[in-house]
């Protein structure tokens, strides 16, 4: 499509001049600027935020990402970041991925960080994958007209040794070094099914019973206690409409059939039968804070699951390195991940690897055309703090992992301050309280269930 109809509307309205960039069809707003052959400087990008009041839009710079608390110093309002979902359902006019900036086209309320204010031209998508629109200085200060402005994004963190790249640009450096693995066609089929609204269990089951190991996995995990079916289970099909839901059982499918990808030991801490166990913990309590929240718990439960695909690529690339990493981990439970992993990967020869597994996982699942809840949660799960686009699922997979830290669980051991991570997620104490008492109580059978899918 060419530009959305309303951002036309708008320009017109208001008798903006502006330029047109058109390309071929781009997967994300970075590559469509790099194919432009524009630099990401100038890019800007829109957020929604919402609460009881209703929503507005947050315009900054594409490298910038929502101060949530300095949106309530300028507004006094406590503000969340709308799922992927609803923006859709908001911008139904735009390619997904591809926001304009200018709320005030959608009738939204809008605040601007002050450094757009001072860009001398400014790049933004139309709405469309195919499309970008240039403003200069003049027109963007008149196509934020009305807009209250102050310091409402921060920069991203750099990497090590990845200034100011974007997970796209560190996507390809990597890929230029390593030979990083593709999504197994199984999995693909399986996150094809997923986006197709009219998919039935019939045609899942039929996708899983391909493999039969992966059908018996499924099998065993279905009639673990956990979900308290007492009847018969003999199908996939069975499993997908008696017990578990169609989300459910596609998200651990495409799970175990990605975990194939990997050539990493079982045993040991971070081996494959200890990331069944986090994984699905962290699933299971990452869908419950999110349901908590009013966010949608089949997302959370992905994001929690496949969150620390960057472990296993690590041990997958470098194995030597990885067992390594596998005994400074038993040997310093006091230090971060992030340190150990600098201490392993920090040399020149492999620097890149250096910046996180959370990072590596995001440029993995960005690979492999994930959700955006699920590339987020995983690159930025190592953080200590975040705020920007699928806050939500990024916190509640955070979350999740404090909690389980508490009872030994995961790859990583440094107390987090669960009471902030609460907090951001307008939780409470006595939620916190339950989420520890639900996983208690189920902790025998989501063991069960990793010694079924290792």
């Amino acid at each position: 499509m060419q530009s959305a109809t309303r951002i036309e509307l708008f320009l017109a309205r208001k008798a903006i001049a502006f330029q047109t960039l058109d390309l071929l069809p781009a997967t994300t707003l970075e590559t469509a600027v790099s194919a432009a052959g524009q630099s990401l400087s100038t890019v800007i990008t829109g957020t929604v935020l919402i609460d009881s009041k209703g929503a507005l839009m947050v315009t900054h710079r594409l490298h910038g990402e929502v101060n949530l608390a300095a949106v309530y110093r300028l507004t006094g309002r406590q503000m969340q970041v709308l799922t992927e979902r609803q923006v859709a359902r908001l911008f139904d006019d735009c390619d997904s991925g591809f926001l304009p900036p200018l709320g005030a086209a959608y009738d939204l309320p809008m605040l601007a960080d002050s450094q757009v204010d001072d860009l001398p031209q400014a790049i933004f998508t139309s709405g469309s994958n195919c499309r970008l629109l240039v403003l200069e200085g003049r027109g963007l200060r008149l196509a934020l007209a009305g807009a209250r402005k102050g310091p409402l994004a921060t920069e991203l963190a750099p990497d090590v040794s990845t200034s100011q790249l974007t997970l796209d640009e560190i996507a390809a450096r990597l890929q230029k070094l390593y030979r990083l693995p593709p999504m197994p066609a199984l999995a693909f089929r399986i996150l094809e099914l997923t986006a197709k609204p009219e998919a039935t269990a019939k045609q899942l089951a039929e996708v899983i019973e391909l493999d039969p190991s992966m059908t018996a996995q499924l099998l065993r995990y279905a009639r673990s206690a956990l979900f308290g079916y007492r009847g018969q289970i003999n199908s996939v099909q069975d499993a997908v409409a008696r017990v578990l839901g169609f989300e459910r059982v596609a998200h651990v499918a495409m799970g175990i059939a990605a975990v194939k990808s990997f050539d990493v030991p079982r045993e040991g801490p971070l081996g494959v039968d200890q990331f069944w166990r986090h994984s699905l913990y962290c699933a299971f309590l990452s869908a419950g804070l999110a349901r908590r929240c009013g966010a949608e718990s089949g997302m959370a439960y992905m994001c929690g699951l496949l969150h620390n695909f960057g472990l296993l690529l690590i041990g997958h690339l470098f194995p030597a390195e990885y067992a390594r990493l596998s005994e400074l981990r038993d040997a310093e439970p006091e230090a971060s991940m992030q340190q150990l992993e600098q201490e392993i990967f920090g040399g020149a020869d492999q620097s890149m690897m250096a910046v996180g597994h959370g990072t590596i996982g995001g440029v993995l699942h960005r690979l492999w055309n994930l959700p955006g809840p699920v590339i987020k949660a995983a690159a930025m799960h190592q953080c200590g703090e975040y705020s920007g686009e699928h806050q939500l699922y990024v916190n509640a997979v955070m979350l999740a992992n404090a909690l389980l830290k508490d009872i030994g669980i995961g790859d990583e051991f440094v107390p987090d301050d669960t009471d902030a991570l609460a907090a951001r997620l307008g939780l409470k104490q006595s939620d916190l309280e339950q989420a520890r008492g639900e996983i208690a109580y189920v902790a025998d059978d989501l063991d069960a269930m990793a010694a079924a899918l290792s």
